[in-house]
This record gives structure tokens, C-alpha cells and sequence, in this order.
């Protein structure tokens, strides 16, 4: 088992940035892939990156590129996610995830085998 427990979500302007953190109970070269997802209210969980267990291949969401930027501290058992001119509509409860292994590019959240509890980032004047 790993536990998975997000950070640094907050109120943002926007056009404003932030950075989550998910810091993972262990050692995450056991996973293959790790991920951000989120979740807008009313809405259905949606896709925003992945990392592979190197850290040089990376996929994003098409709203996304260009703004955010996911990456990985094997040897601190983190991943992070830049996030940048952030957009009042990417309001939502963003989540970590970690896959063993699946298909590339892993953005189907099926492929993921566990998930923090999220943090709540929140875009607004």
C-alpha cells in the first residue's frame, strides 16, 4: 500500500500560478506512471498530466499545455505540478494518482492504482 497526500492547492487569481506537491508514503519508482487528474463540481473527472518513472516523458491535457508542468523527485518520493495563467474554470479538486503500468499515455483513470484525497484549487477575483 502507498498513501498519496496532495498539497498546496488555494485561492488564485487568474492569470495567477500555483504548485501542488503529492508526497507518496513510498518509494514511487515502483510506479510506472504518475499523475494529476481533477475534478470541477458537476463535472466528470478529468485528465490533466502524466509522468513516466524517469521523468522525461510527459503528457498533458490539451487545455493544459503549454501552462502546466508536471515532474517527479524519485529519490523525495514526489511529483509536482506547476500551474500556470491559471483560468477561473480550472476551479476544481485536483488529484495525485500513481499507476504500476499500463498503456501510454495513461490518462484514463482507470489505468491508476491508487489516488490521494485531493486538494482544492480554486481561480477567482
Amino acid at each position: 500500500q502507498v498513501q498519496l497526500v496532495e498539497s498546496g492547492g488555494g485561492l488564485v487569481q487568474p492569470g495567477g500560478s500555483l504548485r501542488l506537491s503529492c508526497a507518496a508514503s513510498g518509494d514511487i519508482l515502483r510506479f510506472n506512471a504518475m499523475a494529476w487528474f481533477r475534478q470541477a463540481p458537476g463535472k466528470e473527472e478529468e485528465f490533466v498530466a502524466t509522468v513516466l518513472r524517469t521523468g522525461s516523458s510527459t503528457y498533458y491535457a490539451d487545455s493544459v499545455k503549454g501552462r502546466f508542468t508536471i515532474s517527479r523527485d524519485n529519490a523525495k518520493n514526489m511529483v509536482y505540478l506547476q500551474m500556470n495563467n491559471l483560468k477561473s474554470e480550472e476551479t476544481a479538486i485536483y488529484y495525485c494518482a500513481a499507476a504500476y503500468g499500463s498503456s501510454w499515455p495513461y490518462s484514463s483513470a482507470y489505468e491508476y492504482n491508487y489516488w490521494g484525497q485531493g486538494t482544492q484549487v480554486t481561480v477567482s477575483s
